[in-house]
């Protein structure tokens, strides 16, 4: 805040709806005045050390808009300024992943934890684009591909090798697609003979049952004469 702010009252205002119900709190002789103060209530992390405001320990609801007012020991305003606070949370490992495209495209991505993140390739130290998650690479690539994460509280940084995409050669094609058509065959042929044994059973049991038809009438007839 300003040196020497300890022998001023402090009063620190968070802007949320810009009313006079906005939290706040009042420091005077860099103590904090508990029965002013439903900003950091509860919060003894928050201390004022020579006039300025220190908060270990902050989190995500610390970031807003602040106007902070200084008042003289004869309650005089000498200063009232605005100050736009912002909290990130630090960058976490960073992971790097390939994935190879049937279209012949190697994909990389990078991931990580953190707010507000900016990323950064380089390939065998070369710089490749700032921005982006992922990078597309022609399949044959080779060498070192390194992803750089920051934001405005910390910096991290992953490295990989590149190994080419596997290709798959005509001849192994060729092979696949000539497996695939025997397995068809097969099973065409394969269902072809079951068809051809159900038809002949039932043609079998047919002319049995035409058989015996004839023998019982046969009986039938000799029987009446």
């Amino acid at each position: 805040m300003m040196l020497g702010a300890t022998n001023y009252i402090l009063k620190i205002i968070k802007r949320i709806n810009e009313t006079k119900d906005d939290p706040f709190c009042r420091f005077q002789h860099g103590i904090m005045e508990e029965t002013e103060c439903d900003l950091y209530n509860n919060r003894p992390e928050v201390t004022i050390i020579r006039g300025m405001l220190i908060i270990n320990h902050v989190n995500r609801a610390d970031s807003g808009n602040y106007t902070l007012n200084i008042y003289s020991s004869q309650i005089r305003q000498t200063f009232e300024g605005d100050l736009q606070v912002i909290v990130e949370a630090p960058i976490g490992s960073v992971e790097v992943s390939i994935i190879c495209s049937s279209s012949g495209v190697m994909r990389v991505f990078c991931s990580s934890e953190g707010d507000q993140l900016l990323y950064s390739w380089t390939l065998n130290g070369d710089p490749l684009m700032d921005g982006n998650s992922s990078i597309d690479l022609d399949e044959g690539t080779d060498g070192d591909i390194s992803c750089s994460v920051k934001n405005h509280v910390s910096h991290a940084q992953k490295t990989i090798r590149l190994k080419p995409c596997p290709v798959c050669s005509v001849s192994v094609v060729f092979v696949v697609v000539w497996c695939l058509q025997l397995m068809v065959l097969f099973g065409l042929l394969g269902a072809f003979h079951i068809y051809m044994r159900h038809t002949s059973g039932k043609k079998k049991e047919g002319q049995k049952m035409r058989m015996r038809r004839f023998r019982e009438g046969h009986e039938h007839t000799a029987e009446d004469s």
